[in-house]
C-alpha cells in the first residue's frame, strides 16, 4: 500500500519519461511519503506494439471497420510480416538488439507502406556509416505506417505523443469532452484501463495524482479518473501539470469534478502535501473553512477555489532529486521521425531531466504567461546542488545525458555549472533552452562545450527587430546572429524556435524573417529551426 500513485496518462513521448511525476516523487521521498509512479502511455504503447498486441489489433480492425485507403490495404496485406517483425523492431528501438540495424537497412526486412514512399535522401541524412540512426529512422516509419492503420480502423484519436488532443485544445467548453467520456470505451481506453486496474490492485493508494502536461493527455486523464471513481470510490484523485496551469485556471464547470476530486495549480508539492494530510485525517468532504493551497474542488454544485493556506511553498533546494525509480527506463524506445538534428535529440535517447532555475530570469516577453508563479517566481539553484543531483541521477539511472528543461537557462549559472562539472571531472552530455543573450561570448561557449554541452535551443521568434521589440524579447537579429555563430564555432548545435502570425506582423515581415533564417542556415550558424503558428494561452 502506498500513499500516492502518480500517473502520466497516454501519451507524451516514447524515448524518455516526462519528468513531472519524477520531480514529485523526489520531493515526497524527503517527506517520508510513500509513492509509486507509472507512465501509462508507455505501458499502453508497449502492449499495443507487440506480437500479441498486433494480432489483437488486426482482428479488431478487421471486425470493426473496412479498410478504405490504399495505404490501409497495404498494411493489412502485410499484416503477417508486421506481426512477425514487431518484437524484434521494438527491442532494437529499446537499444537491446543493435545488430538488427543492418537487417533493417536492407531492402527486404521491414514491410513498407506509404511512409517509405516519402523517404529523404538517406545517404545525405545519415552518411554511409550511420547505420544505427538510419535503421532507427526506417523503424520509426514502420511504426508510423502502423499508426495510420490504427487511426483509420481502430481509433481516430490515436497519436504516439498525444491522444484525443483536439478535445483538450479548447478550455472554453467541457461539453464535447463530457459527451466523449460518457460513450463506450475505445479500444485504447480498454488497454489503458486494464493496465491501470492492475496497478490500483497492487499499489492500493490513498490518492492518485494525474500529471497532465499537454492537451493530448487530458482525455485519458479523465478516463482514468472515471474508472477510479467507479471502481475505487474511496481513493481521491488530484490533477495537476502544465495543461491545468495554463488552461484550467478559471475552471467553473462542476461536471469536471465527476472525474477528479481536486485540481492543483502551479508547483504541486505543497498543495499535494496538504491534501494528503487532510485525507489521512478523514477531513473530506472539505468545508469552506478548510485551508488549501491553489486547489479547486466541488462543494455541492459549486466549484470552489482555495488558496488561503499560510504554509509556504518549498524552496528549490528543499525539493530533493527527481526519482525515476518504478519507471522501466530500459523499456523506452528511441525514434527518429525526420532527419533533423534537434528533432532527433528530442526523440532519440534517454535524458535525465533537471531544472537549473525555477521561473524565468527575463520574465518580460509579452506572449508569455509572465504573470503566473511558474514563470514570474525566479529561483535558481547553486551549481553545487545541481551537480550533486546529476551525480545522484547517474547512479540511479546509469545515464550520463541531461536535458535542462528551464524556461531559459541563466548564462551565469550555466557558466558555474560548467566549471563545477569540469572541477569534478565528470563525463556529461547536456543541452538546454536559452535566450540569445549577448553574454554568450565565444569564450563562454567554449567553456560550456568543454563541460559537455552539445546543443542549445532558443527563441528567435519573428526574426524582425521591430517585432522583437514589440515582444520585449531583449535581443536583436544582429545579436542572435553573433551568438549563434559563437555557439557553432564552439561545436554546440543551435536550434531556433520561430513563429509566424504574431499580431501586426505583415506578409513582408514574414517573408523577411524567412530570408533571415535562410541566411543563418546558409552561413552554417543555425542547424535546426521549427516554425510555429502563433497561439496565445488562456
Amino acid at each position: 500500500m502506498k500513499d500516492l500513485l502518480l500517473i502520466t496518462p497516454p501519451f507524451t513521448q516514447l524515448n524518455t519519461p516526462y519528468p513531472g511525476t519524477a520531480y514529485l516523487k523526489g520531493f515526497l521521498n524527503t517527506k517520508g511519503i510513500s509513492s509509486f509512479q507509472m507512465d501509462l502511455g508507455m505501458d499502453v504503447i508497449l502492449a499495443m506494439f507487440s506480437k500479441e498486441g498486433l494480432e489483437e489489433l488486426f482482428v479488431f480492425a478487421e471486425q470493426n471497420k473496412t479498410v478504405r485507403s490504399e495505404n490501409g490495404g497495404r498494411v493489412f496485406a502485410l499484416k503477417e510480416i508486421y506481426i512477425l517483425s514487431i518484437d524484434a523492431v521494438i527491442l532494437f528501438l529499446q537499444g537491446k538488439n543493435a545488430t538488427l540495424a543492418r537487417k533493417i537497412c536492407a531492402d527486404n526486412f521491414l514491410p513498407k507502406a506509404a511512409r517509405f514512399e516519402q523517404l529523404d535522401d538517406l545517404d545525405y541524412a545519415f552518411g554511409n556509416m550511420g547505420m544505427q540512426d538510419r535503421a532507427k529512422h526506417l523503424a520509426t516509419l514502420y511504426l508510423e505506417d502502423l499508426s495510420e492503420l490504427i487511426l483509420e480502423c481502430v481509433d481516430a484519436n490515436f497519436g504516439f505523443s498525444r491522444y484525443a488532443e483536439s478535445l483538450g485544445k479548447s478550455a472554453n467548453s467541457f461539453d464535447e469532452l463530457y459527451l466523449k467520456l460518457n460513450r463506450e470505451l475505445t479500444y485504447i481506453d480498454r488497454i489503458s484501463i486494464k493496465l491501470l486496474d492492475k496497478q490500483m490492485k497492487t499499489i492500493q493508494p490513498k490518492m492518485v495524482g494525474l500529471s497532465v502536461p499537454f492537451p493530448g493527455n487530458l482525455y485519458s486523464a479523465f478516463r482514468c479518473g472515471q474508472f477510479i471513481k467507479d471502481n475505487y470510490p474511496q481513493v481521491k484523485i488530484v490533477m495537476g501539470g502544465g495543461f491545468p496551469n495554463t488552461e484550467l485556471r478559471s475552471v467553473a464547470d462542476p461536471r469536471v469534478f465527476d472525474f477528479v476530486d481536486f485540481i492543483c495549480l502551479d508547483d504541486g508539492e505543497k498543495p499535494i502535501e496538504i491534501l494528503l494530510k487532510l485525507i489521512e485525517k478523514g477531513q473530506w468532504p472539505f468545508d469552506l473553512n478548510t485551508k488549501l493551497k491553489r486547489t479547486f474542488f466541488r462543494s455541492g454544485k459549486d466549484v470552489i477555489y482555495k488558496n488561503d493556506s499560510e504554509e509556504k511553498d518549498y524552496k528549490q533546494n528543499e525539493l530533493g532529486t527527481p526519482d525515476y525509480s518504478d519507471l522501466n527506463l530500459d523499456k523506452y524506445i528511441s525514434v527518429i521521425e525526420i532527419a533533423n538534428p534537434m528533432h532527433s535529440l528530442c526523440s532519440d535517447g534517454r535524458w535525465n531531466k533537471l531544472t537549473m532555475a525555477h521561473g524565468c530570469y527575463w520574465g518580460k516577453c509579452t506572449f508569455c504567461d509572465i504573470s503566473l508563479d511558474y514563470i514570474k517566481i525566479y529561483e535558481p539553484l547553486t551549481a553545487g546542488i545541481l551537480v550533486d543531483r546529476m551525480e545522484q541521477l547517474i547512479k540511479e539511472t546509469g545515464e550520463n545525458g541531461f536535458h535542462f528543461v528551464d524556461e531559459a537557462a541563466p548564462p551565469s549559472l550555466m557558466r558555474a555549472l560548467a566549471l563545477e562539472i569540469i572541477k569534478r571531472k565528470l563525463s556529461i552530455t547536456w543541452w538546454t533552452n536559452i535566450r540569445f543573450e549577448k553574454s554568450f561570448s565565444l569564450d563562454l561557449c567554449l567553456l560550456l562545450a568543454t563541460s559537455g554541452c552539445i546543443a542549445v535551443s532558443g527563441g528567435l521568434e519573428v526574426a524582425s527587430d521591430r517585432l522583437l521589440k514589440l515582444i520585449d524579447k531583449g535581443v536583436t537579429v544582429e545579436q542572435v546572429a553573433q551568438v549563434t555563430r559563437n555557439f557553432t564555432e564552439a561545436g554546440i548545435m543551435v536550434h531556433a524556435y520561430l513563429m509566424y502570425g504574431y499580431p501586426t506582423q505583415t506578409i513582408q515581415e514574414t517573408v523577411d524573417s524567412l530570408e533571415m533564417v535562410r541566411q543563418l542556415f546558409e552561413e552554417g550558424v543555425l542547424r535546426s529551426g521549427f516554425w510555429h503558428q502563433f497561439a496565445l494561452t488562456a
